[in-house]
């Protein structure tokens, strides 16, 4: 026991030391209440055409069947939210999106964080997530201790608000364990009041086939008609029910360079952004999660968001 204490203090420094927000950690298994929500949830088909939610739902319930012999899960919080925002009165990008892709970012550091371990401690086996395997990461974020799962389906923390990635490393490493913090959610609804589009259709419960960053990013197909006029000036994502959300005035801009934006993307008139060239987009968004949807994706939603 006292080398777990001593390994989860090492842990949650070198996980400072990289630069993320915090650190929790939880036992490793099964997530016995998720199971009926994440059920409800695909029945109801609030994943829309994102069907590869309905793959892995098993694994996306128990990391064990991700990681053998996985022991512990290493949930991680990094910083995003940016000093400086777009100028008003144009097409609208998620604050996520205005350095580069998250993705390489935080899994350089993952690694990194597994490599320190492996020297410090031992042998220890381990897989780094972020985002991009059937992992529920907010589920496990709230879990130990990093935050509460608000009415508007994202993680909150008191501190810092809700302008962070969460990433996982799951290891077949026992350490201590934290555990889940309090909802101060209350009785506020300022998120379900601001949704453009009524995608949060009850306090804890997302469509997500109604959200503006479902329709902005995965959707291939025509945005439906009936979002004319709703989308607010989105074209990549949306950030409405975190701006509105009381907890964020508690955040504070990341130290983080590679999230820095590229100075276009902020000063952008409505006109640049629909005169985008596809040089202009290689350029400006070449190492960004923007480029997920391709110049053509952004085109088709700035034309979308046009129609009033």
């Amino acid at each position: 026991m006292l080398n777990n204490h001593k390994n989860t203090l090492f842990i949650k420094a070198e996980a400072k030391r990289l630069g993320f927000l915090s650190c929790g950690i939880s036992k490793a298994g099964f997530l016995e209440e998720e199971a009926p929500r994440l059920e409800a949830y695909l029945n109801r088909n609030f994943n829309g055409k994102m069907h590869y939610m309905e793959n892995n739902f098993d694994k996306r319930l128990n990391p064990v069947l991700l990681v053998d012999d996985a022991k512990s899960v290493i949930s991680l919080l990094l910083n995003y939210y940016p000093d400086n925002q777009q100028v008003s009165n144009t097409y609208k990008i998620s604050k996520y999106a205005y350095g580069q892709d998250y993705h390489f970012v935080i899994k350089e550091k993952l690694k990194e964080l597994l490599h320190s371990i492996q020297t410090e401690i031992g042998h220890v086996s381990g897989r780094a997530f972020v985002d991009s395997a059937p992992v529920l990461e907010k589920a496990w974020a709230a879990k130990s201790g990093l935050g509460w799962m608000g009415k508007s389906a994202n993680l909150i923390t008191q501190k810092v608000g809700s302008f962070y990635f969460i990433a996982e490393l799951i290891v077949d490493l026992e350490l201590d364990y934290d555990h889940a913090v309090t909802d101060h959610c209350g009785s506020c609804t300022a998120c379900i009041d601001a949704c453009p589009t009524e995608a949060i259709v009850a306090p804890y419960v997302v469509d997500g086939s109604k959200c503006i960053s479902y329709f902005t990013i995965e959707l291939k197909d025509s945005i439906p008609v009936d979002m004319k006029g709703k989308m607010d000036d989105w074209i990549f994502g949306c950030d409405v029910c975190q701006d509105v959300c009381p907890w964020n005035r508690f955040s504070k801009p990341h130290k983080e360079p590679l999230f820095n934006p590229n100075p276009g993307i902020l000063s952008f008139t409505k006109k640049e952004w629909q005169d985008i060239t596809t040089e202009t987009f290689e350029k400006v968004f070449k190492n960004s999660a923007v480029k997920r949807t391709k110049r053509e994706g952004l085109q088709r939603n700035i034309s979308f968001v046009q129609i009033k």
